[in-house]
């Protein structure tokens, strides 16, 4: 893998827009040297016999769905500080 360079660093931070100091530059690129090696290092393990999955937990995250009756208008409503016709009503934040 190439070397990353503070020029390199600087090239990268051109494109995104991001100024660095010459302290974070010198501080930077070797971090980001070691990010790049371990990231190659994680592709070439072999995952061919790893089944393929959504998560990386071995459990559901996601629970089962269950439905349940909800809160009635009038009971959503009773805390607003401001409602009318069954309806939040909250200042205009747009095109105001």
């Amino acid at each position: 893998m190439a070397r990353i360079t503070v020029e390199t660093l600087d090239h990268l931070a051109k494109l995104a827009h991001v100024s660095l100091t010459s302290d974070e530059r010198e501080t930077f690129a070797p971090q980001l040297q070691d990010i790049l090696a371990y990231a190659e290092a994680i592709q070439a393990l072999d995952t061919g016999a790893v089944e393929p999955m959504s998560h990386a937990g071995t459990r559901s995250p996601l629970r089962e769905d269950d439905v349940q009756a909800g809160l009635r208008r009038d009971e959503a409503l009773a805390g607003a500080p401001d409602a009318a016709d069954g309806l939040f009503r909250v200042p205009r934040i747009l095109g105001g």
